[in-house]
């Protein structure tokens, strides 16, 4: 059996809509969070993560790759009013590493001695590299040298590689990387890269900056420079040689600034998890972007959290939520785990690692505009040949959703209608109405829906 995902987040997807708009998901925090924290003596400060996991299917087992300084000015055992009265020092003399932690459920981490790296004296800690900072880690399916099988991208920018993920390769800098005034990009963030199918080319994230005329005063004094953050692009054949960067994602507003952006592909598109530093309150959050080509981007309810920070103070996630590259997808649920703090960006503070979850396809989906009156979203033309189609929604316990199959003279074959809350739902068997193609109506008030998928049992 072969199956079509298909987003109603993916305008491709859709030929019309009424009454009908975009909302992000709901998404939900593990309530026995946080998964992990600072307990080793080298993990001095978690500050963003930069986490990047993978469910190894092969070993059954959850992999993290993070970044924590090692060298650095800690906030540990700090009172509430310490870290809120005394100066950040954080910055000084700070040396950041990349470590390596596993997980059976992806609920309780182990940090094991890799024995691989000294650190005061000592190899027993899991550090896997000393000094990159902002490192990005994903394992390449696609490459058929298993000495890069894992690869890594850093501030630099700088690559290495990995046959298991553990000991890596001598850095090198990216050939022909360079921003506007052929300056090279200094990526201080969380960078990270991904084999984009759809273009057959290796894509990474990084940052760079924008000059601004904005004053910088009061609480933004610790920016001391009138600049701000930028999302931007690269591209390589060989993951070695690599485009010009390109601005993909800059401020709309100077107060809320593109941190971070991990890039991951689903169902026919990319998702960016976008981390937004505010200069007004200092805190960082998450929001939601998509991309048919990875180059254009559009924000799904811009200004507005996908993961959001808790409302009060010195909680695990109140300061700042950065999301790790990448999501892990099961049957039953999408787990998002996430870098938290407890205070400000540029304050002491105490990081951990959480995890947030959603339903399947649940990253955004249509919903009514107007409550009183129905919403009406109409599919693009579907080859529909022995398949049978499943929709995801989610229905309020007073709403409902008409579906109708038409053939493409616009005749009616067959209607499925759904209520209360319902996933993957079964709606029709083309077999039976014979049809090569047409389209699906979907009338709806109360729900949200997400995706509909065909599962082809012929021979496409």
């Amino acid at each position: 059996m072969k199956t079509t995902r298909l987003l109603f987040l993916d305008d491709r997807n859709i030929s019309r809509s009424d009454n009908a708009v975009i909302k992000l998901g709901d998404i939900k925090k593990y309530s026995s969070n946080p998964l992990m924290r600072e307990d080793k003596h080298w993990e001095k400060r978690f500050d963003n993560f930069y986490g990047n996991i993978i469910f190894d299917e092969q070993s059954n087992l959850y992999k993290c790759w993070y970044s924590p300084f090692i060298v650095a000015n800690s906030s540990a055992n700090m009172s509430f009013e310490d870290m809120k009265n005394i100066q950040y020092d954080g910055h000084d003399f700070q040396e950041m590493a990349i470590c390596y932690a596993t997980s059976v459920d992806g609920l309780t981490w182990n940090k094991p001695e890799l024995n691989l790296v000294e650190f005061n004296g000592s190899k027993a800690n899991n550090i896997v590299f000393r000094g990159p900072h902002g490192g990005g880690i994903f394992y390449d399916k696609e490459d058929s040298d298993n000495t890069a099988r894992y690869k890594l991208i850093y501030q630099g920018l700088k690559t290495s590689f990995s046959s298991n993920g553990l000991i890596w390769s001598q850095h090198k800098y990216l050939e022909s990387v360079s921003a506007s005034g052929n300056e090279k990009i200094t990526g201080d963030t969380h960078n990270n890269a991904l084999w984009a199918p759809t273009l057959s080319k290796y894509v990474a994230f990084t940052r760079t900056w924008a000059e601004t005329d904005r004053e910088v005063v009061g609480k933004q004094t610790f920016l001391n420079h009138k600049w701000t953050r930028q999302v931007s692009r690269i591209e390589s054949d060989d993951f070695r040689t690599w485009s010009k960067s390109e601005v993909c994602i800059t401020c709309t507003k100077w107060e809320h600034q593109p941190y971070a952006m991990p890039v991951f592909f689903h169902a026919g598109i990319y998702f960016g998890l976008l981390a937004i530093h505010d200069q007004i309150s200092d805190r960082v959050w998450t929001e939601l972007a998509w991309s048919k080509d990875t180059v254009k981007w559009n924000r799904v309810e811009e200004g507005t959290p996908f993961i959001e920070c808790s409302d009060n103070e010195l909680d695990y996630d109140y300061g700042c939520v950065y999301a790790c590259a990448t999501p892990v997808f099961l049957d039953n649920e999408v787990r998002i785990f996430y870098g938290a703090s407890d205070w400000l960006h540029t304050s002491w503070r105490n990081g951990s690692l959480s995890l947030a979850t959603l339903r399947p396809d649940g990253f955004a989906g249509y919903e009514q505009v107007n409550k009183n009156l129905t919403a009406t979203i109409v599919s693009s033309v579907l080859s529909l040949k022995d398949c049978l189609i499943r929709v995801t929604v989610d229905v309020e316990s007073d709403g409902w959703v008409l579906v109708k199959l038409f053939n493409d003279s616009k005749g009616q074959v067959s209607v499925s209608s759904l209520t209360n809350s319902c996933s993957n739902q079964i709606l029709f068997d083309s077999k039976v109405s014979d049809l090569e193609t047409g389209y699906l109506e979907f009338e709806f008030k109360n729900a949200r829906l997400y995706s509909f998928c065909l599962d082809y049992f012929g021979d496409e």
